[in-house]
């Protein structure tokens, strides 16, 4: 009887703690960690080091991450995956070589059946703390005690003590990042430790100021490393940083009936072409699925690298020598990278986790380092930022990964922070708002209820208007809405910039800047108390004198003469934009004027067409362009 009700008394005791832990909540962010480490005996700076390399304290208003993740804890419920992957879906010609077309893509992949254990891992805090998911979902403080509770959980199954010192938790942060490879384990809790040792303070995306003052010293780990079997051997010929976890799982390359194939091209690159851009995507989907997709040879797309989001696991999939088809354009195509990342540009209004970032980011300098490839946001594209093939594409191409991407940030963990560059009168400036606090209007994030308002969430992008007040229309894109007016769909770029881009200024009144925007003045609220761009000066084109207007393109493809026989000539057909006289826009540099033809299985059927026409890459829009360097004058905007 003793023995039964002592295990009645069990049974409600976590219940009993979350009852008492509800009567003194803390009263903020910071105390609420400092509760949740005495509570359940871990050391504070452990719980803070996890949570920022989770979700770097926010609490994201109660929104899941791209794998279900709530809080500044990333407690992950399964409850609140998303019922398909939708990388599939779109119009877009992955390929973008109308030389080439592609059959019909195949229908959407469902999104993974049977959930592992790492991402349910709500359930185990529920069952520690008797908190309800609710209350972990949309609670921080509760969400904070969930974390450090399954904290505690791993350390005792371990067989760890609940030691004040931060480096006897290496083990159980490791088991944290839920990942299977230990290579992405060692990853995550490396990159929390080393946030221990170095501290961090920031506010949060919901006004919070928290820090982590630094640790050093941490002496325990190596033993962890060892007894884990952390000690990770890295694949050979993968193509990534030594610090991140990498594996290699080819895509499908093979031949098809009727002279097909798929689903990328071979190449010699950087021989045959030089390397020029990086192409961020989001997958639109879940990181299992979107691979099975890298692996069927009858997919009409493909990338070179994805990234998972729980741990930021990188799986690298086609060589960087080789060319996907990822971007929707084949000039940059031919000359870029793309890397594909779990989770949903909107849906459930998701965001994207820190280790995802950082494993991204180190991916990204490794690469471009390697190539050669600048790191600013001219080179290092958003597949939002490709441009349409010609008139007939534009509108088909893609939007993400959209405005909930932290450039600001992203650029920041590359060692390529956004600076400033000139005074406030400077010609020309980029775009930087404060991503926290930056919460612009969107529609558009719930599919069963597309019409409804987002909730207010952080973003990099600033909405752009046909005049200085806010209840201006917003600028057209007749490119994407030929007819209409542009939309706060938080899928329609047409009226937004984003940060990063660089823009030439037209105009200033009070708290507004215009830039020059796809043929037009755009403006933007810019106000010197909470600026949302900062200068930066550089060159910028403008239409030489006598010509009214010029052309642009979006692609540098050479003139007729270069073709040799045996090779089609691609024709250089202007976009529907208007570049006018007395418009400026802002150069990134000379683009290669490049044909890669390859439409048959063999490498040694490829060949490069180069031509004579010389090609200026500017920021026409959302998107970048090409002009004729025949076409337009360079000076300098101070």
């Amino acid at each position: 009887m003793r023995r039964l009700l002592a295990i009645a008394m069990l049974a409600v005791l976590p219940l009993t703690n979350a009852t008492a832990a509800r009567a003194q909540e803390p009263a903020d962010r910071q105390q609420a960690f400092a509760a949740a480490a005495e509570e359940f005996q871990v050391p504070e700076s452990v719980l803070l080091g996890v949570s920022y390399l989770e979700s770097r304290w926010d609490a994201h208003a109660g929104q899941p991450s791209s794998d279900a993740g709530f809080g500044p804890m990333h407690l992950t419920d399964a409850a609140a995956y998303t019922a398909s992957n939708h990388h599939s879906e779109g119009e877009e010609d992955a390929r973008g070589d109308e030389s080439r077309p592609l059959p019909a893509p195949p229908e959407p992949q469902p999104a993974p059946a049977d959930i592992p254990a790492a991402l349910r891992t709500m359930e185990r805090a529920a069952e520690l703390t008797g908190e309800s998911h609710e209350r972990l979902r949309t609670d921080d403080a509760a969400n904070i005690r969930g974390g450090a509770a399954l904290l505690a959980d791993y350390q005792k199954a371990l067989g760890a003590p609940l030691s004040d010192d931060p480096g006897e938790w290496y083990g159980a942060v490791a088991r944290y990042s839920g990942a299977e490879e230990a290579a992405a384990a060692k990853f995550f809790a490396d990159e929390v430790f080393s946030t221990i040792k170095d501290g961090a303070e920031r506010t949060t995306d919901d006004g919070e100021r928290v820090r982590l003052a630094a640790v050093p010293g941490l002496e325990k780990i190596e033993k962890w490393l060892e007894k884990l079997g952390l000690r990770p051997t890295r694949p050979d010929g993968v193509e990534c940083p030594a610090s991140v976890s990498c594996e290699w799982i080819p895509a499908a390359y093979q031949q098809l009936p009727n002279n097909g194939y798929g689903h990328y091209d071979l190449a010699n690159r950087p021989f045959s072409q030089k390397i020029d851009y990086i192409i961020i995507h989001d997958m639109e989907g879940y990181f299992l699925p979107s691979i099975r997709l890298n692996q069927d040879p009858n997919y009409r797309a493909s990338w070179q690298y994805s990234i998972r989001s729980t741990d930021g696991h990188i799986a690298q999939h086609i060589k960087s020598k080789d060319v996907a088809w990822q971007a929707g354009n084949w000039y940059i195509n031919a000359k870029s990278i793309g890397i594909e990342h779990e989770g949903f540009l909107a849906e459930g209004s998701t965001w994207y986790t820190e280790a995802m970032y950082r494993s991204s980011a180190r991916l990204v300098r490794y690469l471009a380092l390697r190539h050669g490839v600048p790191l600013d946001r001219a080179h290092i594209l958003g597949h939002d930022n490709v441009p349409g093939t010609l008139p007939t594409t534009v509108r088909q191409m893609h939007e993400d990964p959209g405005p909930f991407w932290d450039w600001a940030h992203y650029f920041q963990l590359m060692g390529a922070p956004l600076h400033q560059f000139g005074g406030p009168q400077a010609g020309s400036i980029m775009i930087r708002p404060d991503f926290a606090t930056n919460k612009p209007y969107f529609y558009g994030c719930d599919r069963k209820n597309p019409s409804a308002a987002c909730p207010p969430l952080p973003a990099g992008t600033v909405w752009l208007r046909t005049e200085p007040r806010a209840d201006a229309p917003l600028v057209k894109d007749i490119g994407k809405h030929p007819t209409g007016e542009s939309l706060y769909s938080v899928y329609d770029h047409s009226a937004r910039a984003s940060t990063g881009q660089r823009f030439a200024v037209a105009d200033r009144q009070g708290d507004w800047t215009a830039i020059w925007y796809l043929g037009q003045k755009a403006w933007f609220h810019n106000p010197a108390a909470a600026p949302t761009a900062i200068p930066s000066m550089g060159l910028v084109v403008t239409p030489k004198p006598g010509k009214a207007t010029v052309p642009v393109y979006g692609r540098a493809y050479p003139e007729q003469e270069a073709y040799p026989e045996g090779i089609p000539y691609q024709a250089v057909t202007p976009l529907q934009y208007t570049f006018s006289a007395g418009e400026k826009y802002t150069l990134a540099g000379l683009a290669a004027t490049e044909y890669y033809r390859a439409v048959t299985f063999n490498l040694e059927d490829h060949k490069v067409v180069r031509g004579k026409t010389k090609y200026l890459q500017i920021q026409f829009g959302h998107r970048v362009m090409f002009v004729k360097a025949d076409d337009v004058q360079v000076s300098f905007s101070g």
